[in-house]
C-alpha cells in the first residue's frame, strides 16, 4: 500500500481506539485483504471514503465488503461486471465508488472539466430506489469536491433523478446545466432515448448501472430495458460499461447475459461475475405458535401469534413485518396497536402500494431514520431504500421462493458486523412445509431461478416505433438491434415478420377499427420517389415512422405497467349494486363459479367492460377471496418440497415419527413446527398410505365422492407451485369437460388442485394425466383459455402495450375500464386475423409466462417417459395433505371461521378412521380475512 493510504489507515485506528469503538483495529498487525483497492482510488476520494468507513470488519477482512473489493477494481478497469450479493452489503456503493473516482480524476485532469453532458445512467426498477440512491450520492459527492476545494481544486460532479413525478421545470434545467450522473427508470430512458434534445445529452454516457436487476429480468419492464440499452449502444460514442446489481439471484450466467446482450455478431459480451451471494451470517428460523394448528382454538392461535410477535418487536430496534398482503399488513398493526401498549402513530407504520406516495414517503423517511419500532409491509419495502437501523425482520407465512427469503430478510442487519436476523413464522399447515425446506434450502446456498420472458411482441412494437420515429433505418439494423438484446437473441425471420405486418396494418379491415399502421417498410426509391433518402442505395430495405402524431403517441403511451381496475359487481336483472372485485381476481373466474362478497354467495356469470354480472346463490364457494393477492410458489421450490417429502417418507419408514422428528430438529426450526410437521405426515401415512404422498417422481390423484354435494372431487397433489398448477388444472379441466360433457370445476393451490364434477359424471383423471402429450399442450390450453376473462384482460393489456389501444391521444385518457371495452370489440376481430401480432403474443404470455407450460411439458414428459408415476387413491374423506384444497371447495366455508370448523371435521374423520386417540397434529388457520 502507498504511504499515504497506510497512513489514512493509522489515522482511522487511532481514531476508532480514541472512541472505544468495537471495530478498533491494529493497522500494523493486521492483514488488510483491500490495500490495492484503496491504492487504486484517487487521494480524495481515499480519504472520503477512510473517513468514512475506516472501520475494519474482521469478517470482511478490511474496510470493503466482498462485492466491494471484488466490483470496484473490476469497474475501474471498465468491463462489464454483475455484482451479486446480498441486500445490505454494499454492491452499489461498489459501482458508484469506481465510477465517482473516475469522474472527479477527470474533471480535475481536464481543464474544461467533464462535459455538459451524461456520463453515467442509474436505471432503478423503483422510483423511491432511484430516491434514496439520488440522496445516498449525496453525501460523498458533497464530501469528496469539499475535500478537493481544501486542496484548491474547483470539481463539481453533478447528479439529479428524473422519472415519471419530474417537474417539466427541472427537466428544461437538465438541459442547460446536464446532470453527470443520472438516475432514471426504465420507462423514462425510453423516453429520454426519443426526446429529440435530450438524447443528444446521451451520447457521453460510459457507464450503465442497473439496480435490482433481477426484479426486472423476470418481467416485460426488463425486456423493454434491454432493448433501450441495445438503442443507447447505437447511440453512444463509445461502448458504455455494464453493471448489474442484484440480490442473491440465479441463474448468474443468463442475468449476466440479460446484463450485457450480444454484440452485431451474436456473440454474448464480455462480462464478470461478482459472486458474494453468500457473505453475511444469517440467522434465521421458522417459528409456530403451536404444534396444533387444527384443534388448537383459532383466536388461541391468533394470541399466541401475537404474544411472540409482540415480544421479538420488543426485544430489538427497529422491526419490518412482511406479510404476504397488503390487508393482512394492515391488520397486523391494527391488532398491534389495539391489543398492545406502546403502540401508536408515532412508532409504527404501514407501507404498501395502496397507500399515498407521500404516506409511503414519510414511512420510509422514519425507517432511514431509525423513528419506526415496526413497520408492516406486503411487498412494498422488498426492494428499495437502505433502512440501516433494522434489526429484525419477520416474515409472516411464506414469502414462496428461496429469493424472496433472502430478498426480505436481508433489509435487517445493515451495519458493519451485523449478523441478519429473520424469523419465519407459520400459520399454515402447508406453509410449514413449505418454510421448513425453504430455510434448509437457503442455509444450503440453494436459489430459485429467474425465468426471462423471450420475444414479447408488444415490448418489440413499442421500441420498433421508436426507432422508427428517430429516423429512417435500414430494416436489417432495426432488426439487429432487437436481436442484440438477451429477451430477443432468438428472435425469428417469421416472429419479424409477424410484427412488422402488424406495425404497417397489413390486415384487410384493421384500419377499419382504428388500428392505424405506425411504420411504412419499403425498398428505397430511386431519386423522384416517395421513399428516396440518399444515404441509403436505391432498391435497400428501409423503415420509417407513419403519421404526424407518431413521436406525440409514442411518448405518451410507451410502458409495460398495465393499467388495472376494480369492477363493479351487480345481480343479473335488478342490476343490484353488491360490492367490487379487483380484475386481477377475474383471471380466476369460469362461468358458474361461486365466490363470497360481503359474507353472501354469488355465482359469477359474465362481465362486460367493468361491470361483473353475479347471480346469489346457496352454492358451495368455488374460487377463495384472497386468492389473486397471494404470491405464487417458485416451481423450483416446489421440486425440492417434492423431494423432501420423499425424503421424510423414508424416515418415516425406518424410524416413525421420532426418527422424523429428529431428523427435522437439523432444519432452522422450532419444536412447535417439526411436531406439526412430523404428525401430519404420520396421519397421512397411516390414513392413506405412503403412496398417497406427492415425491419428486410421483404425482398422486386422490378421489372422493362427496354425496351430499352430489360432487366428486380430485384432489391432485402436485407440489411445483400455482401457476404449474393453474396451467395443468386448466389441462385436466378441458379434458374432463370434453370425456364428461359436464361443469368441470376448478380451485388451485401451491401443492396441487382440485378438480370437481357432478357424482353421475365419471373421468378417469389418473389416466387424463398419463395421457396428455407434451406436444398437444400448447394447442390444448389455447383451446381451454378462449373465451375466458383471463383471455379478454391479457389481450387488452397486451393491445395497449402494442399501441394498439391508445391510453392517451390529443388530451384524452382512457382509464383501463375503457380499455377494456375496446378491446373486447378488437377480440374477435383479432382471433379471425392469421398469426397477428398481438393475439400471439397475448396467447404466449398466457401460456408461458402465467401458466408455465415448459414446466408442465416437462412434467408430463416424464410422466409419459416413466421417470413420474401416477398414483391414484380412493379416499372417504380428504388425507391431511389434501386438507387445503379440500377447504377450497368445501360448502360451508364462507368464513375464516367456517374453514377452522371444516378442517377440525376433516381432522376428526381421519383420526377416527385410524384410530389414533392421539391426533391433533395442525392444519390450516383460516385463510380468509382474518388471517395476517
Amino acid at each position: 500500500m502507498s504511504s499515504g493510504g497506510r497512513h489514512l489507515l493509522r489515522e482511522a485506528a487511532s481514531r476508532a481506539a480514541d472512541e472505544d469503538d468495537p471495530f478498533a483495529f491494529d493497522p500494523e498487525t493486521v492483514p488488510l485483504a483491500d490495500e490495492d483497492v484503496l491504492d487504486r482510488l484517487e487521494p480524495t476520494v481515499r480519504e472520503w471514503w477512510v473517513d468514512q468507513f475506516g472501520r475494519y470488519v474482521g469478517g470482511n477482512g478490511g474496510f470493503f465488503t466482498p462485492p466491494q473489493r471484488e466490483g470496484i477494481p473490476l469497474i475501474d478497469k471498465g468491463e462489464n461486471a454483475l455484482v451479486c450479493a446480498p441486500t445490505g452489503s454494499g454492491k452499489t456503493l461498489a459501482s458508484f465508488t469506481a465510477i465517482l473516482n473516475d469522474l472527479f480524476r477527470r474533471d480535475r485532469e481536464r481543464e474544461e472539466g467533464l462535459e455538459n453532458s451524461v456520463y453515467c445512467l442509474y436505471v432503478s426498477p423503483l422510483k423511491s430506489l432511484a430516491n434514496d440512491i439520488h440522496r445516498n450520492l449525496t453525501e460523498p459527492l458533497e464530501g469528496i469536491a469539499e475535500r478537493m476545494g481544501e486542496r484548491g481544486e474547483e470539481v463539481r460532479v453533478r447528479h439529479a433523478i428524473r422519472h415519471g413525478d419530474t417537474e417539466s421545470s427541472e427537466r428544461q434545467k437538465m438541459l442547460e446545466t446536464t446532470p453527470h450522473i443520472l438516475n432514471t427508470t426504465p420507462e423514462t430512458l425510453a423516453i429520454l432515448l426519443n426526446s429529440p434534445k435530450f438524447k443528444e445529452k446521451l451520447r457521453t454516457v460510459e457507464y450503465v448501472v442497473v439496480d435490482e436487476i433481477h426484479s426486472l429480468a423476470e418481467n416485460k419492464r426488463g425486456t423493454h430495458l434491454s432493448v433501450s440499452l441495445e438503442r443507447l449502444e447505437e447511440m453512444c460514442e463509445s461502448s458504455p460499461t455494464r453493471i448489474g446489481c442484484s440480490a442473491t439471484v440465479e441463474p448468474l450466467s443468463t442475468m449476466a447475459e440479460f446484463l450485457v446482450g450480444r454484440d452485431d455478431a451474436g456473440e454474448v459480451r464480455d462480462y464478470e461475475i461478482v459472486d458474494t451471494r453468500f457473505v453475511r451470517d444469517f440467522d434465521v428460523r421458522l417459528e409456530c405458535p403451536t404444534d396444533d394448528l387444527i384443534d388448537t382454538p383459532r383466536d388461541v392461535v391468533q394470541e399466541g401469534f401475537y404474544d411472540r410477535l409482540d415480544e421479538l418487536v420488543r426485544s430489538h430496534t427497529n422491526t419490518l413485518v412482511f406479510t404476504n398482503t397488503r390487508s393482512g399488513a394492515e391488520r397486523v398493526l391494527h391488532n398491534l396497536r389495539e391489543e398492545y401498549d406502546g403502540y401508536d402513530e408515532t412508532n409504527s407504520g404501514c407501507h404498501h402500494g395502496s397507500l399515498s406516495k407521500e404516506r409511503r414517503g414519510e414511512i420510509e423517511s422514519q425507517l432511514k431514520a431509525g423513528e419506526l419500532d415496526v413497520v408492516t409491509t406486503s411487498t412494498s419495502l422488498e426492494l428499495g431504500i437502505d433502512m440501516p437501523h433494522i434489526d429484525l425482520v419477520v416474515q409472516v407465512g411464506s414469502p414462496k421462493s428461496v429469493a424472496s427469503l433472502l430478498q426480505r430478510v436481508g433489509r435487517a442487519g445493515h451495519r458493519l458486523g451485523q449478523t441478519v436476523e429473520g424469523r419465519v413464522i407459520a400459520l399454515d399447515r402447508d406453509e410449514l412445509v413449505e418454510c421448513a425446506v425453504m430455510l434448509k434450502k437457503a442455509e444450503e446456498g440453494f436459489v430459485d431461478r429467474v425465468f426471462v420472458p423471450e420475444n414479447a411482441q408488444d415490448v418489440a412494437a413499442q421500441q420498433v416505433y421508436g426507432m422508427a420515429i428517430n429516423a429512417v433505418r435500414r430494416e436489417e439494423d432495426v432488426l439487429a438491434t432487437l436481436r442484440r438484446a438477451y429477451p430477443y437473441r432468438d428472435f425469428s425471420d417469421a416472429e419479424w415478420e409477424r410484427l412488422l405486418s402488424y406495425l404497417t396494418a397489413d390486415y384487410e379491415g384493421l384500419e377499419e377499427k382504428n388500428v392505424y399502421a405506425k411504420v411504412w417498410r419499403d425498398t428505397n426509391d430511386a431519386p423522384d420517389g416517395e421513399h428516396h433518402y440518399p444515404e441509403y442505395d436505391v432498391g435497400e430495405h428501409l423503415l420509417g415512422k407513419r403519421g404526424r402524431m407518431a413521436r406525440v403517441i409514442y411518448m405518451t403511451n410507451i410502458g409495460t405497467i398495465p393499467d388495472s381496475f376494480t369492477c363493479d359487481v351487480v345481480t343479473r336483472g335488478g342490476e343490484e349494486w353488491v360490492g367490487q372485485l379487483d380484475e386481477n381476481y377475474l383471471d380466476t373466474l369460469e362461468k358458474g363459479d361461486v365466490f363470497v362478497l360481503g359474507g353472501d354467495r354469488f355465482a359469477y356469470r359474465y362481465r362486460r367492460g367493468s361491470k361483473v354480472h353475479v347471480d346469489r346463490t346457496s352454492d358451495r364457494p368455488t374460487v377463495p377471496s384472497w386468492f389473486s393477492e397471494r404470491l405464487p410458489l417458485s416451481y423450483d421450490l416446489g421440486r425440492e418440497i417434492a423431494a423432501f417429502q420423499g425424503d421424510l417418507l423414508e424416515r418415516l419408514e425406518a424410524g416413525g415419527a421420532p426418527g422424523v422428528r429428529t431428523w427435522l430438529r437439523e432444519y432452522p426450526m422450532d419444536e412447535n413446527s417439526v411436531r406439526a410437521v412430523t404428525r401430519m405426515f404420520d396421519e397421512q401415512v397411516r390414513y392413506a398410505g405412503a403412496e398417497s404422498v406427492a415425491t419428486d417422481d410421483r404425482l398422486v390423484v386422490e378421489v372422493q365422492l362427496d354425496r351430499a354435494a352430489y360432487r366428486r372431487h380430485f384432489y391432485v397433489h402436485s407440489n411445483y407451485g400455482r401457476r404449474f398448477n393453474d396451467g395443468l388444472s386448466r389441462l385436466v379441466a378441458y379434458r374432463c369437460a370434453q370425456r364428461s360433457n359436464a361443469n368441470v370445476q376448478v380451485a388451485v393451490a401451491d401443492n396441487g388442485f382440485c378438480v370437481s364434477m357432478p357424482l353421475n359424471r365419471k373421468v378417469d383423471v389418473e389416466a387424463v394425466l398419463r395421457d396428455i402429450d407434451p406436444a398437444d399442450v400448447d394447442a390444448d390450453l389455447r383451446a381451454a383459455i378462449d373465451g375466458t376473462d383471463l383471455l379478454k384482460r391479457y389481450f387488452r393489456i397486451n393491445a395497449a402495450r402494442s399501441l394498439m389501444i391508445l391510453k392517451r391521444y390529443k388530451g384524452y385518457e382512457k382509464t383501463a375500464a375503457q380499455q377494456q371495452v375496446s378491446s373486447e370489440m378488437l377480440l374477435s376481430f383479432a382471433q379471425g386475423l392469421d398469426s397477428f401480432a398481438v393475439m400471439e403474443e397475448t396467447y404466449r404470455e398466457i401460456l408461458e409466462d402465467k401458466l408455465n407450460v415448459a414446466a408442465v411439458k416437462d412434467v408430463l414428459g416424464d410422466v409419459r417417459a416413466g421417470d413420474i408415476n401416477v398414483v391414484a387413491r380412493n379416499v372417504d374423506s380428504p388425507t391431511p395433505r389434501a386438507f387445503g384444497l379440500a377447504t377450497l371447495t368445501a360448502s360451508d366455508v364462507v368464513l375464516a371461521e367456517d374453514e377452522s370448523e371444516v378442517l377440525r371435521e376433516f381432522h376428526a374423520r381421519v383420526l377416527d378412521e385410524i384410530d389414533d386417540g392421539d391426533g391433533g397434529d395442525g392444519g390450516a388457520v383460516a385463510a380468509g380475512e382474518d388471517r395476517p
